[in-house]
């Protein structure tokens, strides 16, 4: 795993907040040339595809958690800014870890980078973070980037650790841009995704007009990603995670179930995110949402035409720079694609 690793300790370190991930594509596009595959760039996606590029679709996306600058000396959340709410109303993931997640940016290092080109533009401190009632979006105290335009990106610092056991970042989601990376060098032949603004949940617009653009249809398209839980010992209970569906959507069933059963093949195992919610929903007054992933909007928006499942990473302290998961979870979820891809 150690080619993996340096990767995402490289990947880790380039800025790709969301609404801004130009150049974190160009980075991408350099890495993706070292193979011979073809490779497209189109308005949020990049696309990836080696010479049976049918068998099998495979989906990432680029951007991370970051903040904008919104006005002087104001920062948001980049995810929840005005121009995203739209589509936001209070029962997604995101959303319902907002409040959770305030308190966890005190003191935290930052550095804004040009919106396209990428180049830094300096570094400053999270003073403070709080949630403003009206614009129902989490506000940031910055000192140190006081000169920046609004429309800057600014990006968290960070650095991936890690031992023989765990891998920590704002892993969510470079990890899964890494495996598909690490996939083509293993000789992945299908196609991959790479897409832009899941975070602001617009990615799935993207895959959608590919899909249309060239009429095509679909029923082995797995998404990769991470999944949180609140412990360290929930990671120890499986190895990958699954789902049959979430919100938007019910999941492709034979696709998924190829997926389970070679899970139990190797020996990897496994937990149903849906089924793990709606247990946890028995004993909650507010219960937890299920989520809306990109592939649940994809199949809700082009029903019969673009149909798949999830492969999820499990993960702790979610949306944070120490997002912690298990080396062997992320070779599970390498070894569980390998066994199904064209080779």
């Amino acid at each position: 795993m150690q080619d993996f690793l340096n990767l995402l300790r490289t990947l880790v370190r380039e800025p790709s907040v969301v609404g801004v991930e130009d150049a974190f594509f160009r980075i991408l596009r350099r890495e993706l040339e070292e193979f011979p595959i073809r490779i497209t760039r189109y308005h949020g996606l990049l696309v990836a595809q080696g010479q049976r590029p049918d068998e099998l679709f495979l989906s990432a996306h680029v951007d991370r958690h970051g903040l904008l600058c919104t006005g002087p000396n104001e920062f948001q959340y980049a995810a929840f800014i005005a121009g995203n709410r739209g589509e936001l109303n209070g029962d997604s993931v995101s959303e319902q870890f907002m409040e959770l997640i305030a308190s966890r940016f005190h003191g935290q290092r930052v550095k804004a980078h040009s919106p396209y080109a990428g180049s830094y533009l300096g570094q400053g401190n999270i003073t403070e973070a709080f949630i403003c009632p009206r614009r129902k979006n989490l506000i940031f105290n910055v000192d140190g980037l006081e000169f920046l335009q609004p429309g800057t990106p600014v990006s968290f610092v960070d650095r991936l650790v890690h031992d023989d056991v765990t891998l920590s970042a704002q892993l969510d989601n470079v990890v899964c841009v890494t495996m598909l990376l690490e996939l083509f060098r293993r000789g992945f032949q299908g196609t991959a995704f790479f897409t832009a603004g899941e975070e602001a949940g617009r990615s799935w617009r993207f895959l959608a007009e590919w899909f249309q653009r060239y009429d095509r249809e679909t029923d082995r398209l797995i998404v990769l990603d991470t999944s949180p839980f609140p412990e360290m010992q929930d990671l120890d209970a499986q190895d990958v995670v699954f789902r049959r569906r979430d919100a938007n959507a019910e999941f492709e069933p034979l696709l998924t179930e190829q997926l389970v059963t070679e899970a139990e093949r190797l020996g990897i195992t496994y937990r149903f995110k849906d089924t793990y919610i709606s247990e946890l929903n028995k004993n909650r007054e507010k219960p937890l949402s299920l989520g809306r992933t990109e592939l649940g909007r994809l199949m809700a928006a082009l029903p019969g035409k673009a149909r798949g499942t999830t492969l999820q990473l499990p993960t702790i302290s979610y949306h944070t720079q120490t997002e912690t998961a298990k080396l062997s979870a992320v070779q599970a979820m390498l070894t569980l694609i390998e066994e199904i891809m064209p080779a």
